[in-house]
């Protein structure tokens, strides 16, 4: 940060958007993931900082483990996930030795890190910046916004799953974002219903419509819903692209559904 207290390596980011939920286990970073490959599909340069510093898995899913950060005189150079470079990606996986070494450190040296992640990565000229946070409302999360404030990010998306459950943690991290002055661009509903790979049919062998419910009685928009998806299960944990390998599938049409939307969103905030 530069004595104006700006961040130049995130100065040429058009759109910042966190990913966010209340609880782990529902399915934040692979919503992160696919829509930075949705928005790529629209012909977007996409980056995605995993800040999730003790669960990364990012790395994993993309199929980017094996590979390095390197350094260049404007900071470190975020990992391309592309020939073309049009999905760079930053994460605490590629600091570690070995996938299954654990990050046991304090709050301070987390929310160090952080703070590097957001000022010494070089960015370029990246459409939207997908910014994969911790579950919960941690430091981490302070940090990350703190960090990140005088850049008016668009806002957080917020994901659930139906069960009451992630209902009440999800409402929590809503008012998380009120008192941080992080405005909500929506939610999304993960894990409704089931795909089925055969048929392509959608059933609802859970509960469904919560996260609509509770989006309409907090006055914030319902971005839509994914069902549990076998083949997106495949493809992340084979670190393939869900939305070339494909592309027929109705998971598609609902995330690019939602990417539309929140592309919308972000242009008419501009």
């Amino acid at each position: 940060m530069n004595e104006k207290g700006e961040t130049p390596n995130l100065s040429n980011v058009k759109h910042i958007l966190l990913v966010m939920s209340g609880k782990g286990g529902v399915g934040k970073s692979t919503v992160a993931v696919q829509l930075a490959l949705t928005f790529r599909k629209f012909k977007k340069k996409v980056g995605i900082l995993d800040v999730d510093l003790c669960g990364p898995s990012i790395t994993h899913m993309l199929g980017l483990e094996d590979k390095d950060v390197h350094q260049c005189e404007q900071g470190w150079v975020p990992v391309y996930a592309d020939n073309e470079k049009s999905l760079a990606v930053m994460s605490t996986g590629f600091l570690l030795k070995r996938k299954e070494d654990a990050i046991i450190w304090r709050g301070p040296k987390k929310n160090a890190i952080i703070k590097q992640f957001l000022e010494d990565v070089y960015w370029q000229d990246i459409d939207i910046l997908i910014i994969d946070t911790p579950p919960g409302t941690s430091d981490e999360h302070l940090s990350v916004v703190e960090n990140i404030k005088q850049l008016k990010p668009d806002g957080a998306i917020l994901v659930t799953t139906p069960q009451g459950v992630s209902i009440n943690d999800v409402r929590r991290e809503l008012t998380f974002c009120k008192k941080a002055e992080i405005p909500v661009l929506g939610i999304i509903e993960n894990m409704s219903g089931f795909a089925c790979p055969n048929c392509l049919e959608c059933t609802n062998i859970f509960s469904t419509g919560n996260g609509k419910l509770f989006a309409d009685n907090a006055n914030v928009k319902f971005l839509g819903t994914i069902p549990i998806d076998p083949l997106l299960s495949q493809a992340l944990e084979k670190g393939e692209n869900f939305v070339e390998l494909f592309s027929d599938s109705p998971t598609i049409q609902q995330f690019s559904d939602i990417a539309q939307l929140l592309l919308q969103i972000c242009e008419c905030s501009n």
